[in-house]
């Protein structure tokens, strides 16, 4: 029970991580089937998986029919894509049972096929080192797998030598040499093509990049409407340790590469989405940073044919992209203004169509073939992500969702404030209910990652819900370098992380504590990656806080700028090595001044902040006599993902701020002892 006796997802973190969450969505090429992917709690309590389900999009008798599990295994199912004949492609690492293998130890993720008709799924493709992703284009079906170097048809004899031999050692001869929470090498990911399941399987599969090197590594690709290519970022080494990417058009006939779009300076990225008449790609072209010069963002259209690159989308910075069946305009969802609304876009150039004009963030765009509307997930800060159909009018119409209602212990306002230097500003407020003037609510300042980010989502990691159970106010605010405001808003902030957005995010925090329905004696600070940064920045720079949660966060900027996996982007970012600007952007030289409370949080697979961060925090608190925790997990990395370990994460949280905030006496978390 809440604490008003409301029964509630958000009162046992238990629950919470039962809740299933809608994670993707595909759509038959006949607009007949709707295939949401679903994550959800596996029978042992102690993981998540991964399934495909059917979302209905007609009623039966006046009422709609209840979304429908179509696989389940253990091992999950995930990256679904249909083919052009209506059957659907997933891969999972579930066992074959066509090779008598009933078990589930030993498997790598392969591609299956589950038929139109029905019938039991069948495994199609398989690779030693496993397959991550597959697209599909007329006939053809490209699929990406992790290939050790040299001749893919010796991989299993290698991998097994490697294996027995007790070699898990990896030779670099380039950066970078990991990403997020995974070590590359020394495999490396290569596209495979072939033409649709003859029989039981794939038939002719035709190895397209035999000898890619790290190209690939966080690719973006699609498959032209009749199968003849892929078009794909394509990673580019230069001297010094940097990185370009381009675009590149795989031939599936021969083989060949072109280069569709390079430039000096400049990177094309994904969404990578190929017209439905084949004649262009949209990419995202990011020019290459300076510190004393933030990156100029433009979405743009490639032609097929010449390479020709245009500016595209009236200055948007899209998170996903759909063509509209007839290739007369693109769909685009991008932050705006603390939302992600959908655009139309027309090929003409002419300014962006808003088509939803709720508070909503939307992705996995499904666009209908006969061109009445599209299929979408819809999520906002007040509602986890489910499924819905919207109209060429913007009518958003919800579907049947395998994410439950949820009761939301609070209500969720929007408020305005102005920055020092003028700069309008606004963030989110989530209000625990009871909050008024005779009860107002201790605040929780949440800064959130990036830096370039917006809080306009519903977020299943950093749940504010979860706390206004708790009885707290959460302070949402989109200071300097959020998107969503325009490339000002991001240049405020560049090469300057701590002094401007502490500027921003404390104006909108006094605006807050004038409100009559927040106790201004009794606030923390909260905040992940660079919000646990900013987090830290403010516990020796800014009084008045009880607490501090600092989790994944940056804490000796020069330290971190050459142990993240992405430590060139540092160098376009701040400063070169060694350059002074580090130790005045360094939140380790206020630490001095630290007196507040503070929870360290980190996992030790985290490899966009590596744990030396923490570990230095930590050494550096305890050698002052700061009062702190440390909360450390062994297997976690940049995010916490296990579902006991989410719950011990909310309960030590918890734990923490009713101490220091709430003047409880501490209580050490259940899930801990």
């Amino acid at each position: 029970m809440g604490r008003f006796g409301r029964v509630s997802a958000f009162n046992d973190i238990r629950e919470y991580v039962r809740i299933p969450r809608v994670l993707n969505l595909r759509l038959a090429p006949d607009g007949s089937r709707l295939v949401a992917v679903v994550q959800t709690l596996n029978s042992d309590g102690k993981s998540y998986g991964t399934s495909l389900w059917s979302i209905p999009t007609a009623v039966d008798g006046g009422r709609p029919r209840a979304p429908r599990r179509l696989t389940r295994s253990a091992k999950g199912e995930s990256g679904a894509a249909f083919t052009a004949e209506g059957d659907l492609l997933f891969v999972s690492a579930r066992p074959d049972p066509a090779d008598g293998n009933d078990g589930e130890d030993g498997e790598v993720p392969a591609l299956w096929l589950l038929p139109a008709d029905g019938g039991e799924a069948r495994r199609i493709a398989s690779r030693p080192g496993g397959i991550s992703a597959v697209r599909t284009g007329g006939p053809t079906v490209v699929y990406a797998a992790d290939v050790l170097p040299g001749d893919a048809g010796l991989e299993e004899e290698r991998r097994g030598a490697r294996k027995d031999a007790g070699i898990s050692a990896i030779l670099h001869e380039g950066f970078p040499v990991r990403i997020w929470d995974s070590d590359l090498g020394p495999g490396q990911t290569r596209l495979f093509a072939a033409e649709g399941p003859v029989g039981e399987a794939l038939a002719e599969v035709g190895d397209l990049t035999p000898e890619p090197g790290r190209a690939l590594d966080e690719m973006d690709f699609d498959v032209t409407p009749d199968g003849s290519a892929v078009v794909t970022t394509w990673r580019v080494a230069l001297p010094g340790g940097m990185l370009r990417s381009d675009l590149a058009v795989l031939d599936v006939a021969t083989g060949t590469r072109r280069t569709l779009a390079s430039e000096e300076g400049q990177d094309f990225l994904g969404p990578v989405r190929v017209s439905p008449d084949g004649r262009h790609v949209t990419c995202v072209k990011v020019s290459h940073s300076e510190p004393t010069r933030p990156p100029e963002i433009v979405f743009c259209l490639v032609d097929l044919a010449s390479g020709r690159v245009v500016p595209f989308g009236g200055g948007l910075w899209p998170a996903d992209v759909a063509w509209a069946s007839d290739a007369s305009h693109v769909y685009a969802a991008a932050d705006h203004r603390g939302r992600r609304p959908v655009f139309r876009l027309a090929l003409d150039g002419s300014e962006p169509v808003r088509l939803t004009p709720d508070d909503a963030a939307y992705a996995a765009l499904c666009p209908l073939p006969d061109g009445t509307g599209l299929y979408a997930l819809r999520s906002a800060m007040d509602a986890p992500p489910g499924p819905v159909r919207i109209g060429v009018d913007g009518t958003v119409t919800g579907l049947p969702s395998p994410t439950p209602d949820l009761g939301l212990p609070g209500t969720l306002t929007e408020f305005d404030a102005r920055a020092p230097d003028g700069q309008d500003l606004r963030a989110w407020l989530v209000l625990p209910d009871g909050a008024s003037a005779a009860n107002p609510a201790p605040l929780l300042l949440w800064v959130h990652g990036g830096p370039m980010a917006s809080w306009n989502d519903w977020s299943w990691r950093w749940n504010p819900w979860i706390m206004a159970e708790a009885g707290y106010a959460v302070l949402l605010p989109d200071p300097c370098l959020s998107t969503g405001y325009g490339a000002a808003m991001i240049a405020r902030g560049w090469g300057d992380w701590g002094p401007s957005t502490e500027a921003d995010v404390m104006a909108v925090t006094g605006a807050c504590l004038a409100r009559p329905d927040i106790d201004a004696t009794r606030t923390a600070v909260m905040g992940g990656s660079f919000g646990g940064y900013m987090a830290n920045w403010l516990a020796g720079r800014t009084t008045g806080w009880k607490a501090v949660v600092t989790h994944a966060s940056l804490w000796h900027l020069e330290q971190f700028s050459g142990t993240t996996d992405t430590a060139f982007f540092m160098v376009r970012e701040i400063a070169p090595p060694g350059a002074a600007r580090y130790d005045e952007l360094s939140p380790h030289r206020a630490l001095e001044r630290i007196s507040v409370p503070m929870l360290v949080i980190h996992g030790d697979k985290d490899y966009r902040v590596p744990i030396g961060e923490a570990l230095r925090l930590w050494w550096d608190l305890q050698r002052v006599g700061a009062e702190s925790k440390f909360l450390y997990f062994p297997d976690e990395n940049h995010w916490i993902l296990k579902p006991g370990n989410i719950v011990a994460w909310y309960e030590t949280c918890l734990a923490f701020l009713a101490q220091h905030v709430l003047g409880h006496e501490w209580k050490h978390p259940e899930s801990l002892t």
